[in-house]
């Protein structure tokens, strides 16, 4: 019998860890800079939400809890829930649209998965106002999305897209999908397709293959184009202000009046501070969710 001797494990490791402190030193430029100016702004956004204003509108550092009392309010309250409803249906509508568009490319499209990814994100790097903007004429009374609809007998003259709820949610859904498509789409590629072949030698059927392989498979991607979409889209302003009207504003127009506009930057550091308070809630479910099944997939 031959004794298989293990082959020495002490070389792979060496050179591991002089990468580790070659790249822990490229990387601290980076971290200093934003550690540096991420925090002493977010810091001075902190410290003027308990500040007061003088009597020409100038704000004063302080030691007032007014403006977090004032963030109860029943008009900020509204905003506050419209926001979040507007973002968590905006993630709903992005995943249920992006994951057959992602799923088509990364398995069925051959060798125009690039050309159709790249067909995908180009349009998205123009500007986000304009291409607001020109949301805004697609659904005006008289765009084309209402025209096909009175056509086919779905709306009547009546109906209105601009200046209501949906009309904002649109605009989201435009905005932002191509951050889920890309998640969803990496994740896919790197779906082991012998699981779902297995899943359908055992008979599972396309829809339960589906449902129980290449969903639970797929579902870190998910929940990474959820977090995407979710976080730009709560403190989005732009489409509640071409596509909303005065009805539908959103925190981020809230944010954007109390600095700009009505010259309360107490208030408005405020509102800033309970939206990413929002979103950091978000953001540390997702991390423990990642961290939970990163340690099922390595026992």
């Amino acid at each position: 019998m031959v004794d298989i001797v293990p082959e020495p494990t002490t070389g792979p490791t060496r050179p591991a860890a002089a990468d580790t402190r070659i790249w822990n030193r490229l990387a601290l430029p980076g971290t200093l800079w934003m550690s540096v100016f991420f925090i002493s702004s977010l810091l001075l956004v902190a410290a003027l939400s308990f500040g007061t204003t003088d009597d020409l509108g100038n704000p004063r550092f302080g030691t007032t809890l007014d403006n977090i009392r004032r963030l109860g309010a029943p008009a900020y309250r509204t905003v506050m829930f419209r926001s979040l409803e507007y973002a968590a249906l905006t993630s709903v509508l992005c995943l249920l649209i992006a994951y057959p568009v992602a799923y088509a490319i990364a398995l069925h499209a051959g060798r125009f998965k690039n050309a159709l990814i790249a067909a995908i994100v180009v349009p998205f790097f123009a500007n986000y106002l304009v291409r607001m903007y020109g949301w805004s004429v697609v659904l005006s009374d008289d765009g084309p999305v209402l025209r096909f609809l009175r056509a086919t007998g779905l709306a009547d003259s009546h109906t209105k897209i601009l200046n209501t709820g949906p009309g904002v949610i649109a605009g989201l859904v435009y905005g932002f999908v191509v951050f889920m498509i890309i998640p969803l789409y990496a994740a896919l590629e790197r779906l082991d397709t012998s699981l779902v072949e297995a899943g359908r030698d055992l008979y599972g059927g396309p829809l339960r293959t589906f449902l129980f392989v290449t969903v639970p498979a797929t579902r870190q991607g998910a929940a990474a184009g959820m977090v995407l979409v979710f976080l730009p889209a709560m403190g989005d302003f732009v489409s509640a202000q071409f596509l909303g009207g005065p009805n539908q504003i959103m925190i981020g127009n809230l944010i954007q009046d109390k600095f700009f506009e009505g010259q309360d930057w107490p208030l408005g550091s405020a509102l800033t501070m309970l939206l990413m308070a929002v979103l950091l809630v978000g953001m540390f479910g997702y991390l423990r969710r990642a961290r939970k099944d990163e340690a099922e997939a390595t026992r």
